[in-house]
């Protein structure tokens, strides 16, 4: 059985959308997250599938019977931070505010102790080798922001596949990043997200494959606004911002449902870690 993931946000708090939706204009937005979660959350239920839920902070505190939903159908919730900054955008001590406001509400309406991190945007990397001892300092054990590709916001190409321990000095936590698929010297992101959009089925579905063929555990993730095609459009974005968020929001509803009815997903036991990688070199 392998691992389904959901970071719950809504469309306007990507990382594309930083330079047209300041965070003090999120009030603003029309406001589609509680929707969509739990369209995705009656899909969850009817396939059967538990997920490890990345709640942001600020998504919490205004949808509390969302977040108490997601405990309540059995799925575990995570951090995915309170404001959705980029953690290398910012120093130690924001990134601890951060947490301690996002893990107070989301632990207080989900009943859960918070042990569980995504950051966004992966934006855990080299750069931001410092955010090990914070997060640990704020009781995180198991994180998912570590993607082993090469990327232009984010990734660290040449960091483990699988389920490793993230190091920094004397501090560490598990690292479970989400699939990618080694061919020869390329590495395809295969676990979901855009890519899940942008590629066809048929090439995620002959990847995922692969990598189950090979003995690994799927780690497959998504966000609430891509099956939402009826999401208003945000004006403003590069060519490259609209591919990226638009490209086949049609499509992605459907595509789930494949993807569950060809692949047992809902291992809520995240693999063991083996070997080790040290961010600070």
């Amino acid at each position: 059985m392998h691992i389904f993931s959901i970071d719950v946000e809504d469309y306007y708090h990507v990382s594309n959308f930083d330079s047209i939706a300041p965070r003090e204009s999120w009030g603003d937005w029309e406001q589609r997250v509680e929707g969509n979660t739990n369209r995705m959350l009656d899909l969850l239920d009817r396939k059967n599938v538990k997920s490890f839920c990345y709640v942001l902070g600020w998504v919490a505190e205004r949808y509390p019977e969302l977040v108490k939903r997601i405990a309540q159908d059995g799925h575990i919730v995570g951090s995915h931070t309170y404001w959705h900054r980029l953690v290398y955008q910012q120093g130690a001590t924001a990134l601890g505010i951060d947490l301690a406001m996002a893990n107070d509400v989301l632990s207080k309406l989900s009943g859960q102790t918070i042990r569980h991190f995504r950051a966004p945007s992966f934006s855990i990397t080299k750069q931001s080798s410092w955010a090990v001892s914070i997060l640990r300092k704020h009781g995180i054990e198991h994180d998912s922001s570590v993607v082993p590709i090469r990327h232009d916001r984010y990734g660290i190409p040449d960091s483990p596949l699988d389920s490793y321990k993230l190091t920094c000095g004397t501090e560490s936590i598990c690292e479970h990043p989400v699939s990618v698929l080694p061919k020869g010297p390329l590495r395809i992101p295969i676990g979901g997200g855009g890519y899940f959009r942008i590629f066809p089925w048929w090439f995620t579905r002959w990847g995922l494959k692969q990598i189950e063929k090979s003995g690994r555990t799927i780690h497959f993730y998504i966000h609430p606004w891509e099956i939402d095609p009826d999401q208003p459009r945000g004006n403003g974005l590069s060519a490259l911002s609209k591919f990226r968020h638009y490209r086949n929001l049609h499509r992605c509803y459907n595509r789930l449902e494949r993807l569950f009815d060809t692949f047992s997903f809902g291992n809520l036991q995240l693999p063991e870690t083996h070997g080790s990688y040290d961010l600070s070199e």
